[in-house]
This record gives structure tokens, sequence and C-alpha cells, in this order.
């Protein structure tokens, strides 16, 4: 039975390192998005908050936890950065 637990507790722990990779993404793209549309006191809750989350999973949540929400916040914040690609259209002029 101490096996059955322990191999549960490991798929416990990739499931949440998984999901705040996902947290990371969702909440880094969401930041990234409104910040660009907002006037400037909103970027500054928008850049206060997201800090401020950065700070308090750093103390309260595991380190593998943190790391992966780290991750996927910095790929979204990149890829927000990265040049869009325009569209090719293949109407025949």
């Amino acid at each position: 039975m101490g096996t059955f637990i322990e191999v549960l507790s490991v798929i416990g722990f990739v499931i949440r390192a998984l999901g705040f990779a996902v947290l990371g993404f969702a909440v880094g793209r969401f930041t990234m998005d409104a910040y660009k549309k907002a006037v400037w006191q909103v970027q500054v809750a928008l850049a206060v908050g997201f800090f401020g989350l950065i700070v308090g999973l750093t103390n309260y949540a595991s380190p593998a936890s943190m790391g992966m929400f780290a991750v996927a916040a910095g790929v979204a914040v990149i890829m927000s950065f990265a040049a869009k690609k325009e569209e090719v259209s293949e109407e025949p002029k």
C-alpha cells in the first residue's frame, strides 16, 4: 500500500507542476495583452499584481510548482514581444 501512495504522490506533483505551467502561461499572456491596451494606471496595477503573485508563489508554493509557473510566464512574455508574422493571402491580384 505504501508504494501505491508514493506513486499517487508523484502523479500529484506532476499534475500540480503542469497546472502551474498552464496558470503561468495564462497569467503572463493575459498580463501582456492587457498591458499593451491599457492606460498607465492599469499598467501599474497589472505589473504590481503580476510581480506580487510571483512573490507570493515563491513564498507559499513548492519550488517545482514555482519553477513551472516562472518558465511558462517567461515564455508568454517572450512570445508577446516576438514579431508577429503577417498573414499571406493567396488571392490572385
